[in-house]
């Protein structure tokens, strides 16, 4: 039996990587389709970078209640470590931290980057030029997956809800 080499290795190795990109793709694309609406507040931090282009830097009010939260409770989190936050909905779609699972409406996934709550970004990004349009926003649209909690940011929202 023939060894593998060295060639062999990296070409597994290239598989492997591709694969795993391909999947967490799929995924992604399958909790933008499917997932639930969620709508929560937020606070642009700022506007915009002359080195990466046009984006706005968000912060989320549930990420600080998150935080207050588990400092509260003296939950200390590691960076990378994964967690949950358990949510309701108003009728609206507009999110806000549950105390009790019970009456939760759904759960978000959350991780821990640098000491503070992920809620899956920290920025989004727009076209050169069309900044102005975005100033109005108020509220980041997510797509919540039901089953895992992962969210994924797909817009930005008006204090009315309408898509900018």
């Amino acid at each position: 039996m023939k060894s593998v080499g060295w060639r062999g290795l990296i070409v597994l190795g290239v598989l492997l990587v591709l694969g795993t990109v391909n999947v967490a793709i799929v995924g992604k694309e399958r909790t933008k389709r499917d997932g639930e609406i969620v709508y929560l507040p937020l606070a642009p931090v700022d506007p915009r970078s002359l080195v990466q282009g046009d984006y706005m830097a968000l912060r989320f009010a549930m990420a600080d209640e998150i935080e207050r939260r588990n400092t509260v409770e003296k939950r200390l989190l590691r960076n990378g470590e994964v967690a949950f936050a358990w949510v309701k909905l108003d009728d609206r779609r507009i999110a806000s931290l549950s105390d009790d699972p019970a009456v939760a409406s759904i759960k978000f996934r959350y991780r821990i980057r640098n000491g503070h709550v992920w809620l899956g970004t920290n920025a989004f990004f727009f076209e050169e030029g069309t900044g102005e349009r975005f100033r109005g926003a108020t509220y980041g649209e997510f797509r919540v997956d039901r089953k895992s909690g992962e969210a994924v940011l797909v817009g930005l929202r008006s204090d009315t809800l309408t898509a900018l």
